[in-house]
C-alpha cells in the first residue's frame, strides 16, 4: 500500500531551542570537562577538572558518529541538570570499536558505561560481556514506545539488551510533478490512485508513461548495494528469524525466494542499470536533476531533498511511498538496521547509565532528526510526513541479523544479486549460497 507524502520544513521545537541557550550558558564549563574526559581516555590527562561538579556520579558515553555530537552533548547537559549525574560523551573511532570498548573496560580506564552500536553487533557485544539485559526502570522497551522491528532488533534470546535509538531502511521516492502532469493528460486527478502497488505495476506504468524531455529512466536504484536490493527477497529469505538470533531458523533457498530473484533478473532488460558504475549518490543526483521518475532510497534522502528544494537545485515536487510488492502474489519486505544504546556489562553505574539511555531514546526523541538528520525509532517522535512513511516501512521491516556466523553472508548475497542482475542463473547461485552457509 502506498501513502502519499507532502514535504514540509522541519524546525527545532521551542523546548529544545531553550536547551540550546542552556548549553551555550554552560559551554565553557562543560567543554573543559568533556575535553578532560577525552584526554584521560587516551591516557594523556587526569580528572582534576571534574571536581567542578562536586560529588556527582560520572558516566562515560561512547559513540562513533560525529553527526551525533551536538545532540548527545546537549542531552548530557540537560540530563545532568535533571538527575544530578555527570555524563561525559566520548567520540571514538569506529574502527575496532567493540575491541576498544572491551580494552577500556577490562583495564578499568574510564570504562564506557553506555555506548551506541548497530543491532547486528549485539550478539558479539553480549557474548563478550559488553552488553546485558537492560534495567528498564523507565518502562519504555515495549511496542508502546517502539515498533516490533525495533524491539526485535534489540532482543537476544528473549532478553532486551539495548534501547532502540534510530534506524535506517528503504522506501520508494517519486517525482510528483511528473506524475501529476501525466495524470492531467489522462484526465485523472489523484496521484495516490496512480501510484503502483507492485513492481509489475511500475513496468505497466513505464509502457504508458509519456516521459517529459530530460527523463532518462522510469526507475533507477543502486543495484550494487544489498540494502537497496534485499526487499526483493526479504519476505521469504529467512536468516535467524525476525529477531535474527535463531541459528535453527535458516531458510535461504526456497521456491518463493527463487521466484523473486528471477523477477529481479528480468528487470535488467527494462531498466538497464550498470551495476559496476551506479552508486547511491549518483542515483539520488539523477532524481534531483529530474532524470528519473522513481528511485529507492534510505532516510537520508529526506534531508537531501529538503536542502535541494531550498537551494533551488530540485525544481520538482516529490513524494515518499512504502515499497511496492514484487507481484500480486509475491510480497516484499525491506531490511532495516537499528542503532541502539547498550549498557556495558562492566559498568559500575548501571542505574545511571540506564536512565541516560532511556532519556536519549525517549525524552529526546523529538529532537533527534532536527539535530542529526537521523530518524528516531520511537513511535511518538515528531517527524516530517516524509519520515512517517519511512517509519511505516521500518515498522514492518526485517532487522539485520545479529548472529556472528552470518557476518559475511550479506557480502555474499550482494555478490549474488550482482551476478543475477548481470545474467547469472538465480537458482544455481542461490543453491551455491545456501550450501556455503554454515551456522553451528
Amino acid at each position: 500500500m502506498f501513502v502519499r507524502s507532502m514535504q514540509r520544513s522541519y524546525g527545532v521545537n521551542m523546548s529544545f531551542k531553550k536547551k540550546i541557550a542552556e548549553v551555550a550558558a554552560v559551554a565553557a564549563m562543560t567543554a573543559a570537562v568533556f575535553y578532560a574526559g577525552l584526554a584521560d581516555v587516551n591516557g594523556t590527562g587526569n580528572n582534576e577538572g571534574l571536581s567542578l561538579f562536586g560529588g556527582r556520579e560520572t558516566i562515560y558515553f561512547w559513540y562513533t558518529d560525529d553527526e551525533l555530537t551536538d545532540y548527545i552533548n546537549s542531552a548530557a547537559v540537560s540530563f545532568g541538570e535533571k538527575e544530578e549525574v555527570r555524563v561525559i560523551p566520548v567520540l571514538v573511532s569506529g574502527s575496532e570499536y567493540l575491541e576498544a570498548i572491551n580494552s577500556a573496560s577490562v583495564e578499568n580506564e574510564q570504562t564506557p558505561d553506555a555506548y551506541i552500536i548497530s543491532n547486528d553487533s549485539l550478539e558479539k557485544a553480549y557474548l563478550a560481556g559488553l552488553a546485558g539485559e537492560v534495567n528498564d526502570t523507565e518502562g519504555i522497551c515495549s511496542t508502546e514506545y517502539f515498533p516490533k522491528a525495533a524491539i526485535d532488533a534489540v532482543t537476544y534470546h528473549g532478553k532486551i539488551i539495548a534501547y532502540p535509538l534510530y534506524y535506517e531502511t528503504s522506501a520508494l521516492v517519486y517525482n510528483e510533478t511528473y506524475i501529476e502532469e501525466w495524470l492531467s493528460q489522462q484526465e485523472q486527478a489523484e496521484v495516490s490512485d496512480a501510484l503502483p502497488d507492485t513492481m509489475s505495476d511500475i513496468l505497466n506504468f513505464a509502457d504508458t508513461f509519456d516521459a517529459p524531455e530530460g527523463v532518462e529512466g522510469i526507475l533507477e536504484w543502486d543495484v550494487s548495494d544489498i540494502f537497496y536490493n534485499y526487499w526483493f527477497v526479504g519476505n521469504y529469505m529467512i536468516v535467524g528469524g525476525d529477531i535474527g538470533d535463531d541459528k535453527a531458523d535458516i531458510d535461504i533457498n526456497n521456491a518463493e525466494t527463487r521466484q523473486c530473484l528471477e523477477f529481479y533478473a528480468s528487470l535488467n532488460q527494462f531498466f538497464s542499470i550498470e551495476s559496476d558504475s551506479v552508486t547511491y549518490d549518483s542515483v539520488v543526483q539523477d532524481f534531483i536533476d529530474g532524470r528519473t521518475v522513481f528511485t529507492i532510497a534510505t532516510t537520508d534522502i529526506v534531508r537531501r531533498l529538503e536542502e535541494a528544494k531550498e537551494d533551488g537545485s530540485l525544481v520538482y515536487d516529490y513524494g515518499i511511498a512504502t515499497m511496492p510488492d514484487i507481484t500480486d502474489e509475491l510480497k516484499s519486505r525491506s531490511m532495516s538496521v537499528t542503532d541502539a544504546i547498550v549498557i556495558n556489562g562492566y559498568s559500575e553505574h548501571n542505574t545511571e547509565a540506564n536512565k541516560f539511555a532511556a532519556y536519549l531514546a525517549n525524552e529526546c526523541a523529538d529532537e533527534l532528526y532536527a539535530w542529526t538528520g537521523k530518524a528516531s525509532a520511537n513511535v511518538s517522535a515528531e517527524q516530517t510526513e516524509a519520515l512517517n512513511i519511512f517509519f511505516m516501512e521500518y515498522s514492518d521491516s526485517v532487522p539485520l541479523p545479529k548472529m556472528m556466523e552470518t557476518g559475511d553472508f550479506w557480502m555474499q548475497l550482494e555478490v549474488l544479486f550482482a551476478k543475477v542482475w548481470n545474467g547469472g542463473d538465480a537458482e544455481t547461485l542461490l543453491n551455491q549460497l545456501a550450501e556455503g552457509i554454515t551456522v553451528n
